[in-house]
């Protein structure tokens, strides 16, 4: 099954699309992976899940990659005892924690990270940034505030902390319990929420032990001040925009999504546009233009995957909403603005082997208009330099092991194959023109270029480039 697009789609699954007919017509409809999120459902039904979609996996052959998507810290206030009150600018309202309901004049707040954290004039965001907060006077058990932003606030509602890096691990009890859940089903990729430093990263890669690759989700300001070293650290990244948006002004979001890609990019490191993209199609069979351009751009910046979140979890239409984002990206990627957005930003290869070889790859297939770039790899480390190039041929991966062959379903314009190893170089050749006939990219005597490792099998060792046509291989 070939794909026509070169960025990939991330879809959410829930209660409107938990069934084996739903799952099935949103990959057919052109879904590469698919997110469970472990901040809603059970874990019995993300297994459901699971299984539906590897049991789509060996029926129709192709790797799908499955991303587990952790809860991580939920900071809320309490409840209150005669329901919701309502904040007026000027207002005083004092945080703490008491263990009883709160009223107009004060509520719960149980998270001791937060007041070691804070300080005067540290302002605090409610129910989504609705209400702002600013600190006069705290200790470690409590925060009197002034009302800068006033409106309604009822139980339970989310705290932020904006430009405060807290003390807090990203990884709750509930966030490992559900790790190793998810680990022993053999997820592909684990979701890291609440990121605000690299040993975030670290703390989480030592739980993990090679059985997963981790997506770091930005949604802290923090974690952009130390940006690098947490996309060095990470397998790849999200863009968590709803988040991001609460914490920090929303005319700054889109300048911090170009840099978050092309910093990702820069790395070799995919990268995940996520949030509110198609969000009208959450009711409506159609999204607004705004939102489609919205989509549009993430992909002329040269995102490896955009995400649909409730439009595909728990909205009306979630196969017309990835239908919908598969349309826009195909209509986008055939245009020729698109090419040239894509090699304004071309980047510079690192000194090394697998760099000069990938580059050299990419401008060979532009020379001789080849059909494809075939790359050999195990660890999948071939194929992201040869994605990180954006060449306008679609590459294909051939890897022997099925777990790199689903994690490399996210990185743009890969087409994963799970494939034994080429033995020597004739085998190279050979399976390299088999595949991209038999999945459609190639005609007889269309050429190709193949990328591989000698030894073959040897991981990170790219280090031959081959012009060959299909159909003509030696025997």
């Amino acid at each position: 099954m070939r794909r026509l697009h070169r960025t990939k789609i991330v879809a959410t699954l829930g209660p409107a699309s938990s069934t084996e007919k739903t799952i099935a017509d949103l990959f057919e409809t052109g879904v590469d992976v698919f997110r469970l999120n472990f901040s809603h459902g059970t874990q019995e039904d993300h297994r459901k899940n699971y299984d539906i979609i590897r049991k789509l996996e060996r029926k129709t052959g192709r790797p799908i990659a499955v991303l587990m998507d952790l809860q991580g810290p939920k900071l809320r206030i309490g409840t209150f005892a005669d329901g919701p009150i309502t904040l007026k600018d000027g207002d005083t309202f004092r945080l703490d924690q008491k263990d009883e309901p709160g009223d107009q004049n004060r509520v719960r707040l149980p998270h001791k990270e937060i007041y070691q954290a804070i300080a005067v004039d540290t302002d605090l965001l409610l129910d989504d940034g609705r209400v702002r907060l600013r600190v006069t006077d705290c200790s470690d058990d409590h925060a009197n505030c002034v009302v800068i932003t006033g409106g309604a606030l009822s139980n339970r509602k989310g705290v932020n902390v904006p430009g405060v890096v807290l003390p807090l691990s990203p990884l709750t009890p509930k966030d490992q319990d559900d790790m190793r859940f998810g680990l022993d089903l053999g997820i592909d990729w684990c979701g890291l929420s609440f990121v605000q430093r690299p040993e975030d990263i670290a703390e989480a890669r030592k739980l993990i032990a090679g059985r997963a690759a981790i997506i770091a989700k930005l949604e802290k300001p923090a974690a952009i001040d130390r940006l690098e070293e947490i996309i060095e650290l990470s397998d790849a990244v999200m863009v968590a925009r709803g988040d991001l948006g609460v914490e920090m002004p929303p005319e700054d979001v889109p300048v911090l999504q170009k840099r978050i890609i092309r910093a990702c990019r820069q790395n070799g490191k995919p990268v995940v546009v996520a949030t509110q993209m198609l969000e009208s199609m959450i009711d409506s069979p159609t999204p607004t233009r705004a939102e489609a351009s919205d989509v549009a751009t993430a992909v002329y910046d040269g995102a490896d995957a955009v995400m649909l979140s409730a439009e595909t979890a728990a909205g009306q239409y979630p196969v017309e909403a990835a239908s919908m984002m598969n349309r826009i990206i195909e209509r986008v990627e055939v245009a020729p603005s698109y090419r040239r957005a894509i090699d304004t930003e071309e980047l510079e290869p690192e000194a090394t082997a697998a760099d000069a070889i990938s580059a050299a790859a990419r401008q060979v297939s532009h020379t001789l208009s080849a059909a494809a770039i075939v790359t050999f790899t195990t660890s999948g480390s071939t194929t992201l330099r040869a994605a990180r190039e954006r060449p306008e041929v679609p590459i294909i991966c051939l890897t022997p092991v099925i777990e790199t062959a689903r994690r490399l379903a996210i990185a743009w314009g890969v087409h994963s194959v799970h494939s034994s190893d080429a033995r020597n170089f004739q085998d190279m050749v050979v399976k390299a023109s088999h595949f991209a006939m038999a999945d459609g990219f190639a005609n007889a005597n269309d050429r190709i270029i193949i990328t591989a490792g000698v030894p073959f099998g040897t991981p990170g060792a790219t280090n031959v480039l081959r012009i060959t046509r299909v159909g003509n291989e030696p025997r």
